[in-house]
């Protein structure tokens, strides 16, 4: 126990007590239960007042200050054009300072949360229907089938997955991703409930009023029945067009289906989103050629979902519920 840095702080307030008493280090050190040599580094320390050693700081708190102000103003910013405007404002200091200053500040770079942007109006409705929802159980929203579309493509953009490689690989195909100028793509319809997620429906063509009642007709009912059996449920959608539509309405009254009221823009208040989310993620490192292979893909990845999965999703509508109540009607994490 040679160093001070080994002492715990039991062990210096034990020192201080005792050197303030006018003991000699060796009763002190016996005492704290530690090396001579401990003790009277640490009282040398104290008495000289030392610091740590390091390298002085080459910016100040005003600098640092400045720094979050720029960084907290506008988030969006990249680090070229953070660092040039922290250097307009006088500040001398490298990049590599600046990216370790705003990492102890606890900025971190991620990408962003996307959000519906809600009208003043849209917030009202959406809040007098959570309040209206509230007291809703588990045993009623299990009886809700909850349903979406979802756009497929067979490249996810440029936050697609990082390869590790050597010098010279770049080029390998091994280590490249497939780019195309139109990626092929597919709209999917799909949904689930607290027992599980029903079969997928891939849209051909532009959904309009007719294209979804077919859906309607000949994947959501068998849906139901595979989910729900003989038992009684609520249908919900969003408000498309295709679904808000008259015909679509009176499709659902001749065969006594009710649908659940849903606020409009609300994406978070739908747990199928959640879903979508997760046959995507583990979709993340998958290859498809073509949009048959994508077809194929999705389905595979959809058929590895679990109604415990479901269930869990279903569990959490008091949760949104009372986020968006909390928040006023805004946009929720969910």
């Amino acid at each position: 126990m040679g160093k001070t840095s080994d002492l715990t702080a039991v062990q210096k307030t034990i020192i201080d007590t005792l050197h303030k008493e006018g003991k000699t280090q060796k009763v002190i050190a016996k005492e704290a239960g530690c090396s001579q040599s401990s003790v009277s580094k640490h009282i040398n320390r104290q008495a000289k007042g030392r610091k740590k050693c390091g390298r002085k700081k080459c910016t100040s708190s005003r600098d640092n200050r400045t720094l979050q102000r720029i960084v907290t103003t506008n988030p969006f910013k990249n680090v070229g054009e953070i660092h040039k405007e922290w250097t307009a404002a006088g500040v001398s200091a490298s990049r590599t300072t600046m990216r370790r200053l705003m990492k102890d500040m606890g900025f971190r770079c991620r990408i962003p949360c996307v959000k519906p942007l809600l009208n003043k109006k849209q917030r009202k409705k959406r809040l007098a229907w959570a309040k209206d929802k509230k007291d809703w159980t588990d045993a009623e929203w299990s009886k809700v089938m909850f349903s979406d579309e979802s756009k497929f493509c067979i490249s996810f953009g440029n936050q697609g997955p990082r390869v590790w490689r050597k010098s010279g690989e770049a080029q390998n195909p091994r280590c490249m991703r497939s780019s195309v100028k139109f990626p092929p793509s597919v709209m999917v319809w799909g949904a689930m409930s607290s027992a599980g997620v029903g079969p997928l429906c891939f849209l051909r063509s532009r959904v309009n009023a007719a294209v979804y009642q077919e859906v309607l007709e000949h994947v959501m009912l068998p849906a139901a029945d595979q989910l729900y059996g003989d038992a009684d449920f609520t249908f919900q959608q969003d408000l498309a067009p295709a679904h808000s539509a008259k015909t679509t309405s009176t499709w659902f009254k001749d065969h006594g289906i009710p649908v659940l009221d849903w606020p409009a823009n609300s994406p978070d208040l739908n747990p199928i989103e959640n879903l979508w989310g997760i046959v995507k993620r583990r979709m993340q490192y998958a290859r498809p050629n073509n949009a048959e292979e994508l077809k194929t893909t999705i389905r595979a990845t959809w058929a590895l979902i679990t109604p415990e999965q479901c269930h869990r999703l279903i569990e959490s509508m008091p949760r949104r519920i009372t986020a968006i109540i909390e928040a006023k009607g805004a946009p929720t994490k969910y």
